[in-house]
């Protein structure tokens, strides 16, 4: 027995069940799948890899950290293990199952081609700052900063703002703006503005994402809401607060310490990058 961070847990003397998802972990996931990958036999192609998702480096990152005993939804009492101080404590060992799922499944999907959307736009802990750090490092778009609501649901508006906000780029790199009367330039300065503030990071965006990773579940309910409608497969990380059914894949974990955040962000975006550099992605770009 261990004591780290005040918190008595038992360690395993192998740790492969936790890596490596049981063969019954992968047929309960598998019904949670949406059409999308059901339709397209993605299940049977898919190959189980190792992550290294340590139990020692989630408790130093404060994944395990819940919500106060009296602020939690009762469908998440499988993933809790146990309370401390008023504070839910979360079971570690499935949250290393569900992300270790959740990298084999963005791995499959980017070495297809895919494109990912990250949302995060909680701006108290920061995780708006390392969702646009994920998304340039994983080349996937993002939104960081507000869902504007229908920004999937009712893609034709956006797709009509987004060639307006790559026409006043084009003009402002050409000059052009400069040449009009400085009424007529400054109101077009604040629009681009807006528009680099709320869409710059779908701005390469050609059409509905394939996969959404959402940061927050509570946060960006209306972003879940238009994929659930839309039926685009997401993968979202939930605290002991949050409705583990929403989602296609639910990662329990601490959704507001930046170093959970960063922890789960980061195994997510390695994986997508490796899925991108595979031979299946250099041949079918």
């Amino acid at each position: 027995m261990e004591k780290t961070n005040g918190l008595f847990i038992y360690l395993r003397q192998s740790t492969i069940d936790v890596k490596v998802p049981s063969e019954q972990f992968f047929i309960s996931v598998q019904r949670s799948l949406p059409p999308f990958w059901k339709k397209r036999g993605v299940w049977g192609e898919m190959t189980r890899r190792y992550w290294n998702i340590n139990l020692e480096e989630m408790l130093e990152a404060g994944v395990h950290f819940g919500h106060g005993t009296k602020k939690w939804n009762p469908k998440m009492a499988p993933y809790i293990s146990a309370k401390r101080k008023g504070i839910h404590i979360t079971n570690l060992t499935r949250t290393a199952r569900f992300l270790s799922e959740a990298c084999d499944l963005v791995f499959y999907a980017a070495s297809k081609g895919k494109q990912f959307l990250i949302v995060g736009t909680k701006k108290s802990n920061k995780a708006a700052d390392l969702v646009a750090w994920a998304a340039t490092r994983a080349r996937c778009h993002c939104v960081n900063k507000k869902w504007l609501g229908g920004m999937l649901t009712n893609w034709s508006t956006t797709e009509t703002r987004l060639h307006k906000f790559r026409d006043l780029r084009m003009e402002q790199k050409m000059g052009r703006l400069g040449r009009l009367p400085k009424r007529d330039a400054a109101m077009l300065k604040r629009q681009l503005f807006r528009l680099q503030t709320y869409l710059g990071g779908i701005k390469y965006m050609t059409g509905l994402p394939d996969i959404v990773i959402i940061v927050d579940q509570h946060e960006e309910y209306t972003a879940l809401r238009e994929c659930i409608t839309l039926g685009i497969p997401t993968i979202c990380l939930i605290d002991t607060n949050c409705d583990p059914d929403l989602a296609d894949l639910s990662i329990p974990a601490n959704d507001d310490a930046i170093s959970s955040i960063r922890f789960i962000l980061n195994k997510l975006v390695v994986a997508i990058c490796e899925g991108r550099s595979s031979s299946s992605y250099r041949r079918n770009p």
